[in-house]
């Protein structure tokens, strides 16, 4: 297990001292991120996929009758995930937000606060959804509010960001497209002193899906290559069909760590898979939260949470030698 990083207190630039906000040093939440012994948890499920969050946390969609009353249902199961015992900087290195989960609170404080005074480095999915497909993939919609959300989240303590794309297919232009807008973004991203995890999710039920990890590392490859020196990136990517694939990039010096999403993977196989993958860690939503429901009781909830978070640490950290 790994000893807690060290928390300081501050006042933000321009806020008036009348409360102290928690923050880990960015230094710490970084060298928390580059080498802690855990995985990322993905609490980012954004409008679309609420009403199938709810449903699979037990909450039907006449328990709401307007969206507001449906991102509080969803807010208060992400709550009551941040605040179990379970859920702590000892195991769950970072959380990805939604961003009105940013803009929300737990306890009374702001969620990112909440988050790092568990020793969890807080992150913020900021895309807006995606394009049609074309050429195989499907692109980020535009996002012309970008910089404002950036600087938002910055100023509430916010570590980095989460951008996701989609490839289906094996379309070398389509791919090169893609990789090519989400390192563009992450330029933005950087800019703003925040770190980018570059999303580009390779679809797992792809007829193509090999050849799609093949053309995939050879673009990101590329991409990567052409930083400037000592700047680095996140990367969060499906568990490759071949173990072992990604190598290059857990390897690659402007790579700070690569983490997979389970891809709709159940936990049992996702985990499996993913041990099998050097320098790999979790970034996991359903994976981690398909048990939950909300008619637990707190101790059923709480064991059942760290049941899934010791899986998939376990799975995480302790690797399986793979034949080669």
């Amino acid at each position: 297990m790994m000893e807690r990083l060290p928390i300081v207190y501050f006042v933000p630039p321009g806020a008036a001292p009348k409360g102290r906000y928690v923050q880990m040093l960015d230094q710490d939440m970084k060298q928390k991120i580059a080498t802690g012994e855990g995985f990322i948890a993905a609490l980012d499920q954004s409008g679309g996929s609420t009403p199938k969050a709810l449903k699979g946390y037990g909450v039907e969609e006449d328990a709401w009758s307007s969206e507001e009353e449906m991102f509080g249902l969803i807010h208060a199961m992400r709550s009551r995930v941040i605040t179990s015992p379970a859920f702590t900087g000892d195991k769950v290195l970072g959380a990805i937000l939604f961003e009105r989960t940013m803009d929300g609170t737990v306890d009374g404080k702001p969620t990112p606060q909440a988050l790092l005074e568990r020793g969890v480095v807080p992150f913020i999915k900021i895309d807006k959804g995606l394009e049609d497909e074309a050429n195989g993939v499907q692109l980020m919609k535009p996002n012309p509010d970008l910089d404002i959300l950036l600087h938002r989240s910055k100023a509430l303590g916010v570590f980095g960001t989460k951008e996701r794309s989609v490839v289906n297919l094996a379309n070398r232009e389509g791919i090169a497209a893609v990789v090519a807008q989400q390192f563009e973004v992450g330029q933005q991203v950087l800019a703003a002193g925040l770190m980018p995890i570059i999303e580009p999710e390779v679809n797992i039920k792809s007829p193509e899906r090999a050849e799609a990890d093949q053309i995939l590392l050879e673009e990101i490859l590329k991409n990567l290559d052409a930083l400037p020196e000592g700047v680095q990136v996140m990367l969060k990517l499906s568990l490759p069909t071949k173990p072992g694939l990604f190598d290059p990039l857990v390897d690659h010096p402007a790579v700070l760590r690569v983490v997979a999403l389970s891809g709709g993977f159940a936990r049992p196989e996702a985990c499996v898979e993913l041990a099998k993958n050097r320098g790999i860690i979790a970034s996991f939503s359903r994976a981690l939260l398909n048990d939950l429901r909300h008619q637990m009781t707190d101790d059923e909830f709480n064991a059942s949470l760290g049941e899934a978070i010791d899986e998939i640490h376990g799975a995480s950290t302790a690797k399986q030698p793979v034949a080669a």
